[in-house]
């Protein structure tokens, strides 16, 4: 076990890196889907040793649950054992759990909240969808003054957008904002959005990727929307005009369009050239060595991981009487 146990607590720190560079050298979509799965199997090791730490700290506590054998000294002998070390995992992983919880459950409620209200709308064009405006089935038009926009996930997912948002662009922007929100949906980046904040609750060196990832996931979907309206620069024009108009909406995992900066380097890289779709960048660049350390530093978490459930298994369990 000893040092292994550690390791994936502070090895996100390699993944730092790549979440600052993975942006300028990979397609949005691909760096979005890396920077997620890095940051989820990065938590997860990070997760799993806290927990480990947990059973080690836990055998020497009265009342424990754990077989009393498992305190032995022998055992502590055999199994790297810090007092300190061992509590503090303890009020560690407790709140991990709950600042998980939290965030899940601000999530479903702020969902719920939303679907609710959008339920009690009447499909007329009256008090809400629009379904008689040429926007689609799945656009819900409020009427509020406020200009907002944003893609609520569910069984239907929904576009919700406010009429003073639709007031500040015309026809061809409207096309594009709708467009940038239905690849909200359609590429389930709430899912991504949701993922890579658990993992920052989970180790907080892992949140930096969240904001990289939530630009990611913009950046995916404007370029969606400049495919589908065929035209860059009304897509720029769109998500500028929406960020000098718009408010934040408070929509906790959910993407709001233009509310993820920053805006201006979203309107540059619409005004330039298609970025590449490659998966990986290319190794002899900056990019390609912080992916290098990116992928070094999961691989060695996870077995690190691994390596200290083996040893904590065979030790207890020599330990435990049959």
């Amino acid at each position: 076990m000893g040092v292994f146990v550690f390791l994936p607590l502070v090895l996100p720190l390699t993944a730092l890196p790549i979440a600052r560079l993975a942006e300028h050298h990979l397609h949005p979509r691909n760096a979005a889907v890396l920077l997620t799965s890095v940051a989820v199997v990065l938590a997860a090791c990070s997760t799993f040793c806290l927990g480990l730490l947990v059973v080690v700290g836990t055998a020497q506590l009265p009342g424990n649950p754990l077989p009393d054998n498992w305190s032995d000294p022998e055992v502590r002998a055999a199994v790297p054992y810090d007092e300190v070390a061992g509590k503090a995992a303890i009020v560690a992983l407790v709140l991990v759990v709950v600042a998980c919880a939290l965030t899940v459950r601000r999530h479903l409620r702020f969902r719920f909240r939303a679907h609710r209200a959008l339920a009690g709308l009447r499909s007329d064009g009256g008090s809400g969808f629009a379904s008689g405006s040429g926007f689609g089935s799945e656009v819900a038009v409020l009427d509020d003054e406020q200009p907002y926009a944003y893609a609520l996930p569910g069984s239907p997912g929904r576009i919700v957008v406010s009429t003073g948002m639709l007031s500040c662009l015309d026809p061809a922007e409207r096309r594009a904002l709708l467009a940038h929100e239905r690849a909200h949906l359609a590429g389930r980046h709430h899912r991504l959005l949701l993922a890579v904040q658990l993992a920052g609750c989970a180790n907080p060196f892992l949140r930096p990727l969240r904001a990289a990832v939530t630009y990611s996931t913009e950046r995916w979907a404007d370029e969606e929307a400049a495919r589908v309206t065929g035209d860059r620069r009304i897509t720029a024009r769109a998500v500028g005009k929406a960020a000098l108009f718009s408010r934040r909406v408070a929509a906790p995992g959910l993407a709001a369009f233009a509310s993820a900066g920053p805006v201006p380097r979203r309107v540059a890289a619409l005004l330039g050239p298609v970025p590449p779709r490659r998966s990986w960048p290319p190794a002899l660049t900056r990019a390609g060595m912080a992916a290098c350390v990116a992928a070094a530093g999961t691989a060695a978490s996870t077995l690190s991981a691994l390596n200290s459930a083996l040893a904590l298994f065979v030790v207890l369990e020599a330990a435990t009487p049959l």
